[in-house]
């Protein structure tokens, strides 16, 4: 997938006028991309789609219309979007209550390097995560990772070939599969290849 440049982005006016149905468009493509591991994380798998709209709501919020400030959050989002040869995946631990959050967060160090996916018929590929900036310290790990899986040739061959997928976890404390990943989501990742 090619890397969004500035003149994928509307300018800021021009996108607060679109921005509603542009919203519901990316939130519509999302639900093939969106799967729950478990009951307390979430996985997107990012695209040149769903990161334009990150940039287009960062650009937003922080106001930002110079050049310059444009290049740094697409010299910051641009890595997340897969390369043709992989997935890109955010992953979300989701604990509403703040102390449960607190102190599931210091079980769980060390998840983010644990996710896997597996192409039927493939051993499984487990995450490289957090490529950009360590996001775990000596009490706790993040709520939010960032990951990639890199599949060789022949997962993708057998993908798009309609193999079925699984992905997981494999922490300690927290183990869960979501096999085989629905159909229409599955279809949607092969996209990216």
């Amino acid at each position: 997938m090619e890397k969004l440049t500035p003149t994928d982005l509307l300018p800021l006016e021009q996108y607060a006028r679109g921005r509603d149905a542009f919203r519901k468009r990316v939130l519509a493509h999302k639900r093939n991309r969106h799967i729950s591991v478990g009951p307390h994380t979430s996985w997107l798998f990012e695209d040149r789609l769903t990161i334009q709209y990150q940039v287009q709501e960062m650009l937003r919020a922080e106001r930002i219309f110079e050049p310059e400030g444009i290049v740094d959050e697409l010299a910051a989002y641009n890595p997340l979007i897969p390369d043709g040869r992989n997935w890109k995946v955010t992953l979300l631990i989701e604990f509403p209550d703040p102390a449960e959050r607190a102190r599931q967060l210091a079980l769980l160090m060390g998840i983010e390097d644990l996710c896997w996916v597996q192409v039927s018929g493939h051993g499984k590929v487990l995450a490289i995560a957090d490529e950009d900036l360590e996001r775990e310290n000596d009490e706790k790990t993040s709520a939010v990772h960032f990951l990639r899986f890199d599949l060789h040739p022949q997962m993708i061959a057998s993908l798009r070939a309609s193999a079925a997928l699984s992905v997981g976890i494999d922490h300690l404390h927290y183990r869960h599969v979501v096999a085989p990943v629905p159909d229409s989501i599955r279809s949607a990742l092969c996209a990216d290849f």
